[in-house]
């Protein structure tokens, strides 16, 4: 049995992200608990638990005999997971290289256009300062400081965008484990530079799993496809969670791939682990790992017919489980009144797991009658032609349906009003209840391109009909059920915001990496048929292929690519404490400001802040509650200070200052077409010494 080194290199490189997260997470989520989540304890336990995984993840990559093809092999494994091209061709060091210089490229280029995006408008802001929080102090809640303030008042407001108050305390309002990378960034003095190493690993991650699945060759046009998609620039250079969902989403997919080929009940066990801990990163991803929670019991099911893949299913059900079991324990810990804004959503997901491990035990008591049941001859076109059929009606719904929603509850009206204030912004007609979530493919068309989604659907239609085939490519099985479930979901209800970029970010950890390495298998697929019509049709054939695989994501992305936006919010910030005087309690009077700045002023000018209630939801607060306000903090020892968005909402208690102004550029919020270009933007705080 030989050794594949270029295979090897490329199969390590593309799992050693996600263990390498999913072992720093597995050390720092304790640490945020106890509050001890400081960068010598952090060190000294993240980095041996990230390494001891990178190590049992990584044993025995690059012994081989035959890998598979892009049909896959007899028994649906081979017998070494190694990225190997058609006919079990082995990897290349020009594949391997190509792979890692793409992935540095991008890390380069998305570091040097990163955003800083601190001020509290949107969720990438929201997760900046919960990263700084939790870096400066190791532990949560956020303490109000009541105290400086002169004690409780009913027009003190301590909550603000992003961060919710609970029990005295202000609690962010998101999962932990993005803040708890990106804290790394704070330690080393470089917050921004994470977003863009997150990105780069995520390219590794990707293109690993290409290789496994449909060839090596493959693997550096996917790298390229996939760093150059505007989504995927757009949450590689600021705060989202994204990009280390998709690192654990597909790291866990390649680690299975690996544990299959070479069945060992151990291997399950990491593969499952990284799935589950995906739970940490984003919510969603309860619904992103239910494919898995039913593979695992297939599994299972097949180890009692003796089959030796069944090996994995217990060790990947069980890590699966305390996978999401921390990551859900973290979230009723230290999120929530978050959790239970997604109650609506997370109670039935939660509800279908359960029905799912019913099922399992089930299915795995009846596995010797289920594997007696024989499909009818038409179930494996059929199933091919549904996959067909749904994509069409999927990009033909704008033709059919308007998706509205008319405002039920107080985030309802304001996401009505920002539409509105977008469709304005964008000349068009006037109407709130507009969601254009019916466009959701065409979102995908625009990012990755028609051909790759056209390439896409057919390697997904072949796919689905050689598995109800043959129950072959088995390998393929798990990624086109992870990849076909969510994509399917997510076009259906995206459930965000419909202004471009912003909206392009759901389709960031399964849609368009799973185009992507469905478009792949299209492409092994045609270089076979073209392998029927000579050398030169293959060789001209392929080079035309990757070119429309690459230049219409390409030329969608160029528009924004080079501009970085919201830049100089950092030293803006910074000059802003500055000027405050270190014995401030501040009180913010406007809205907007209160919006942006309460947790910015708290956690990165390290001051008590709190914003004056606005009766009515008025944009500025009472000037006699404010002066009653200033007074109380006066007798508690303090200097209070008065923060507003002009000069007219401070003067009225002292001496107005401006104290940040800054003009940079924003993202565009398109609703209709791909982004293009930037707007302006312009932030204004003035300050008062009451």
């Amino acid at each position: 049995m030989e050794v594949d080194r270029p295979g090897r290199v490329l199969a390590a490189l593309s799992v050693l992200p996600a263990l390498a997260v999913a072992g720093w997470l597995l050390a720092g989520l304790p640490l945020l608990l106890l509050g001890r989540f400081t960068p010598p304890l952090a060190t000294l336990l993240g980095v041996p638990a990230a390494a001891l995984l990178c190590w049992a993840g990584t044993r025995g990559l690059g012994r081989r005999a035959e890998a598979p093809s892009p049909g896959g092999s007899k028994d649906g494994h081979a017998d070494a997971p190694v990225p190997a091209g058609p006919a079990g061709s082995a990897a290349t060091w020009w594949q391997a290289g190509g792979v890692a210089a793409v992935a540095v490229a991008s890390g380069a280029f998305n570091a040097i256009m990163h955003s800083e995006q601190l001020a509290v408008r949107r969720d990438p802001a929201t997760y900046a300062q919960y990263a700084a929080w939790i870096a400066g102090h190791g532990s949560l809640p956020i303490p109000t400081q009541v105290e400086a303030f002169g004690g409780p008042d009913p027009q003190l407001i301590f909550e603000s965008v992003g961060f919710y108050a609970e029990n005295g305390a202000v609690v962010p309002q998101f999962m932990p484990g993005p803040p708890l990378l990106f804290a790394i960034g704070n330690w080393l003095g470089a917050p921004f530079l994470i977003p863009a190493v997150l990105g780069a690993l995520a390219v590794l991650t990707l293109a690993g799993v290409v290789a496994r699945l449909s060839g090596a060759r493959w693997a550096v046009p996917a790298a390229l496809a996939f760093a150059v998609s505007l989504p995927i620039l757009y949450t590689s250079r600021t705060t989202f969670s994204e990009i280390p969902s998709l690192i654990l989403l597909f790291g866990g997919l390649a680690l299975t791939y690996d544990a299959l080929a070479r069945p060992a009940w151990w291997r399950g066990l990491p593969a499952g682990l990284v799935f589950g801990l995906a739970v940490l990163v984003r919510v969603d991803g309860l619904r992103d790992v239910l494919p898995v929670l039913a593979f695992a019991g297939l599994l299972i099911a097949m180890r009692r017919r003796g089959r030796p893949q069944g090996a994995v299913g217990v060790p990947l059900l069980a890590g699966l489980l305390a996978g999401a079991g921390i990551g859900m324990l973290a979230a009723y810990v230290l999120a929530r009144p978050y959790l239970s804004y997604l109650s609506g959503s997370v109670r039935p997901l939660l509800l279908i797991c359960a029905g799912v491990l019913v099922l399992i035990v089930a299915g795995t008591a009846a596995a010797p009658v289920l594997a007696r049941i024989r499909l009818p001859k038409w179930a494996p076109p059929a199933g091919a032609g549904l996959v067909l059929l749904l994509m069409a009606l999927l990009y033909a719904r704008p033709w059919f349906q308007s998706v509205t929603r008319v405002p039920a509850n107080p985030d309802d009206v304001r996401t009505f009003e920002m539409i509105r204030q977008i469709q304005r912004a964008n000349g068009m007609p006037l109407d709130g209840t507009r969601l254009y979530f019916e466009n959701s493919l065409h979102w995908a068309a625009w990012y990755v391109g028609v051909p790759v989604v056209l390439l896409a659907t057919l390697g997904a239609a072949l796919l689905v009909r050689k598995l109800l085939r043959d129950g072959e490519p088995f390998a393929w099985l798990l990624p086109l059920a992870v990849v076909g479930w969510t994509t399917v979901t997510t076009l259906l209800r995206p459930e965000i915001t419909p202004d471009h970029p912003w909206a392009a970010r759901r389709l960031v950890p399964i849609v368009i990496p799973g185009l992507i390495l469905l478009a792949t298998y299209g492409l092994a697929r045609l270089h076979v048929l073209a392998d029927r019509h000579g050398p030169l049709v293959r060789k001209w054939g392929a080079a035309l292929t990757v070119v429309l695989v690459l230049v219409p994501p390409a030329v969608t992305s160029i528009g924004t690519a080079f501009t970085p936006v919201e830049r100089g919010e950092a030293a803006a910030v910074e000059a802003m404490c500055a000027r405050i005087p270190r014995d401030a309690s501040v009180l913010i009077v406007e809205r907007v400001t209160a919006d942006r700045f309460t947790q910015v002023v708290r956690g990165m000018c390290g001051l008590p802040a709190a914003q004056v209630s606005r009766p009515d939801q008025g944009q500025t607060a009472p000037p006699d509650q404010v002066r009653r306000l200033a007074e109380r903090v006066r007798a508690a020892g303090r200097v209070p200070v008065v923060l507003g968005a002009e000069q007219g909402q401070v003067s009225p208690y002292g001496t107005p200052a401006q104290i940040l102004g800054l003009v940079t550029r924003q993202d565009e919020r398109s609703l209709v077409e791909a982004p293009n270009a930037t707007w302006s933007l312009r932030m204004n705080v003035w300050m008062a010494v009451a």
